[in-house]
Order: structure tokens, then sequence, then C-alpha cells
């Protein structure tokens, strides 16, 4: 189960090292290449809280397994992309595809693994996921630049199809089936309108720069936040307990959940769309190869592993201050690049840029890592399950968002200016994101729980 996910966990991170190589052979303007990258989030936020109630109610193995199988087909058709087009639909597909399998794998977890046991699954769990964001971005440069048998930046998406054969016969020959028999039914009605509502949200702000901002746009944005309004009431005053609950309303009136889900957001906005635009600009204005851009951007990887052990016990000793240290860190590091970029030799010498990537990558372990163990520490433990579901649909909107908000900036300013000052002009909003999260979350609990007690929720 943690090979297939991790194959998921990859595929955020890989094709941003791709993405300039798209962009010349399929002719795609800069709002694709956002949407590249967007659709695959999008999808993933919209339908992953309900992909965890039918796993509940239909078997998680029979739901991951069914993951697993989309996510296969929908990584061929990405690879087979003739257009723009056909690659971001195949990319929301390859998203909801992944959302169908992440809840079953860690309901999973907790079934089949007790006391220390879970813990340890966890634990692997959670290290996988930093080593998948790292070797996504060296994967990505090695693939696109080796162009095996021809079919350069394809393959980072035709790799996923034999992972994913040997996942489906191996999860059907070991994997227990388990489901809950008091689960409610899946609320596909509030699924739907999620669906809609993100959307809505994130179509103005991905495409207004190149429709010029028209009224209506900001209609359908307005639109798209009445939407997600109107869901939270209409789950706050629902009574029925046969309906699984798609968005845990109540817990919003816990200060320290609102503001750790504000604090994931932000975090995943700047950290996406730092990422877009890096990967554009070292590539097409730097003239890096794929493999270059990866290992330069392997720096901000090795930071992070570098104090990833001790994140949580040091949240354990000192709190919510580890975690806005953290956010100061990566804002930091954001500002170190952006000073560093107009040293940064052409096709080589990246080094200016990566003590800032380095920084970034310790105040990402230092914020990120922690952050569900604090919010925990203030959730009850009967709702901690839900919280969690909704703590990675924030994570996905939110980098979804900042694909949209920073790519924006970057591609607006690359109208008049030189890739290096486009850039150093988008880091701003990445430095001010950074900072967002790390003040709010000096709103989060004292304390944090450690990894066993959040394995045990």
């Amino acid at each position: 189960m943690i090979v297939a996910a991790t194959m998921d966990l990859i595929d955020i991170t890989v094709v941003n090292v791709a993405l300039p190589t798209i962009r010349a052979d399929l002719g795609a303007s800069g709002t694709q290449l956002e949407w590249v990258v967007s659709a695959y989030m999008l999808a993933f936020a919209a339908t992953m809280i309900v992909s965890g109630s039918f796993g509940d109610a239909l078997g998680r193995r029979r739901m991951f397994m069914a993951g697993i199988a989309v996510f296969g087909l929908a990584s061929l058709g990405a690879g087979l992309a003739q257009s723009p087009g056909e690659l971001i639909g195949a990319r929301v597909v390859q998203g909801a595809a992944a959302a169908a399998m992440i809840p079953q794998l860690l309901a999973t977890f907790r079934v089949i693994f007790s006391g220390e046991e879970r813990g340890k699954a966890f634990g692997l769990y959670g290290a996988i996921l930093g080593f998948a964001s790292a070797l996504g971005l060296v994967l990505g440069g090695v693939l696109t630049e080796a162009d095996l048998f021809g079919w350069g930046w394809r393959t980072v998406f035709f790799v996923n199809v034999p992972v994913a054969l040997v996942s489906l016969v191996a999860t059907s020959r070991v994997v227990p089936e388990t489901r809950d028999s008091d689960a409610g039914r899946p609320d596909v009605g509030g699924a739907a309108l999620l669906t809609v509502a993100i959307v809505a949200i994130a179509y103005p702000l991905l495409e207004g720069r190149s429709l010029g901002w028209p009224g209506w746009l900001w209609l359908v944005l307005g639109a798209g936040l009445g939407g997600l309004v109107a869901l939270g009431v209409v789950e706050d005053r629902r009574r029925d307990d046969r309906i699984q609950p798609l968005l845990r309303t109540r817990l919003l009136r816990i200060l320290a959940f609102p503001a750790g889900l504000i604090v994931q957001l932000a975090f995943s906005a700047g950290l996406q769309g730092f990422f877009l635009v890096f990967a554009v600009w070292i590539q097409v204005g730097m003239g890096f190869s794929p493999l270059g851009a990866g290992l330069t951007a392997l720096a901000f990887s090795t930071g992070s592993f570098a104090l990833a052990p001790r994140a949580v016990p040091l949240a354990q000793r000192y709190g919510r201050l580890v975690l806005a240290v953290g956010g100061v860190l990566m804002a930091l590091g954001a500002l170190g690049v952006g000073l560093g970029a107009s040293d940064v030799g052409h096709g080589a010498d990246p080094w200016p840029v990566v003590p800032g990537l380095v920084v970034a990558g310790v105040g990402l372990s230092l914020l990120i890592i922690p952050l569900v163990n604090v919010v925990l520490a203030a959730v009850p433990h009967n709702v901690a399950g839900g919280a969690g579901g909704m703590f990675s649909t924030a994570q996905q909107l939110g980098g979804a968002l900042g694909v949209a908000i920073v790519g924006t900036v970057f591609f607006s300013e690359l109208e008049h200016r030189s890739f290096t000052g486009a850039f150093e002009h988008a880091l701003p909003v990445v430095v001010a994101l950074f900072l967002a999260a790390g003040a709010l979350a000096l709103l989060l609990p004292r304390t944090a729980v450690g990894e066993e007690a959040v394995a045990d929720i």
C-alpha cells in the first residue's frame, strides 16, 4: 500500500521539473502549465473526504484497488497526451484516483495495526511522504533528460503504469478487506457541491490573467466562496446520523482547528507556488537541464531532512513556537533565493540559491511535520479522523491556489521583464504566505501530542 501511495506522492512533485519541457513540446501557455499542476490537486481536494466515506461503506481494499487501476490508466493517458487540454484532463483523473487511495491506506493501517506497531507504520508512512517529495524532484529531471525510447517528459507518467500493475496484484493478494459496519452513507450531494465550489474559486485565479479579469469572473469566485459557506451551514444543521459528515463544521469552533487549516493552506500555497515558478525560471530562464534543476531543488529536501527526526519532539517540548520559527525560516529561505537569483550562472553554478533552499527546507520540517500533532492536541479524540481528512483537503486546495496566485504574478511580470526579474517579483508573495503561516501558528495549542498518540486516533 505504501508503494502505491508513494506513486501518488511522487506525482505531486515529479511533474514540476518536467513543466518547461512540456511547455516546449505541447506549446502550453503559462496558464495551462498552472492547470497541469493545479488540476491534480483540485481533484484530490474535491474528492478525498468522500472517498474515505465510500471506503468505510463499500470496503477499503476495493476502493484502494479501484484507485490504483484508475491512476495507472490516467497516467498512461497523460503520457499519450497530444495537447495541453488532454494532459490537464488526465491530471484531473489522476488526482481523483489518488484521493481514492490515500484515505484507505490510513484507515486500513488503523484497523490492522495496534499500539506500537501502529505508531511504526504511521512513522514509516510519514518518512516516505518526505522522501517521495524529494525523489519526485530528482526523478522528474532524470526521466525527462534520459529521454527513454524518445518519450522525453512522457516517461514521468509512463513509469507509473508498471508500478500500478504490480501494486494492484500485490494488494489483491496480501491486503485484507476492511470496512466500517456502522458507517453512514457517503454525502454525494455535499461532495458535488464541494467540487463545484472549489473549481469556482480556483478557475478565476487561474484564468483571470489570460481573460483580462472580466467582471463575471469575480461573480464566479464569489459564488464558489458562497458555496463553501452554504455547505458548511447545511453540514452544521444536519442531524441525520445515517449520512457521514463531509465537513466537521463543529471543529471550526475550536480556535486551534481553523487556525491549523489556514496554516496548512498558506504553507502549501507558498510551497507549490514557489516550485512552479522556480522550475520555469531555472530551466527556461537560466538554461539548466531538467536534471540540473532537480538536483538544485534537492537542496531544499536536504534541509528538511536535517531536522525532520527532531521536529515532533521539539514541538512536544516547545510547542507552537517551533512552528512559528519554521514559518519564519521558510520566509527567510525564499528571500535568500530571491537575493541570490541574479548571481546564478546561465546553465551552471546554482550555488547562490542553495543556502536559501536549505534554510527553507529546515523551516519546512519545523512547520509542517508537527502541525497535525499540535492541532490534534486540541481536537476531541472521536472526530480526529475527520479532522485529518480536512487537513489533507486544505493541503491540496492550498497548493492549487498557490500555483494560481504565484503563477499569475510570475507570468504577468514575464510579459515585460526577464525571467529573473519575474521570479524576483513573484517571491514576495511566497514570503508573505510563509510569514502568514508562521504568524497563525501562534494561535495553535502550546504543546503537541506524540506520534503514537496520533496513530492511535
